[in-house]
């Protein structure tokens, strides 16, 4: 059985950082696409960054772009996203998520383009 975990969140003031982790188990993610998501109260979840496991490419959406990085670890079998310069509005519920079936966009940022997905970790950004 597939499992991502999620863990790494926690509160942090406005203009510090977080890394969080998501450890994958259950199969092998080498040829998969990697994606972090993120929801926030009363709103719609949305993508945060991708990285192609076989390659280490990443993509950003732009609001994190140049202060989030994504990375993985193929021995730890686990992907992470450094998060730097946090601000009040990156408060969210963060997912980590797989897109094993590699049927959609190159550079997927649909959350329907994943499959598996982790149960989230809270992220709080104080002002």
């Amino acid at each position: 059985q597939v499992q991502l975990v999620e863990s790494g969140g926690g509160l942090v003031q406005a203009g510090g950082s977080l890394r969080l982790s998501c450890a994958a188990s259950g199969r092998t993610f080498r040829k998969n696409n990697m994606g972090w998501f993120r929801q926030a109260p009363g709103k719609e979840r949305e993508f945060v960054a991708g990285i192609r496991w076989s390659t280490g490419s990443t993509w950003y959406a732009d609001s994190v772009k140049g202060r989030f990085t994504s990375s993985r670890d193929n021995a730890e079998n686990a992907v992470y996203l450094q998060m730097n310069s946090l601000k009040p509005e990156d408060t969210a519920v963060y997912y980590c998520a797989a897109d094993t079936l590699l049927r959609g966009s190159i550079w997927p940022r649909d959350d329907s383009e994943f499959d598996y997905w982790g149960q989230g970790t809270q992220v709080t950004v104080s002002s």
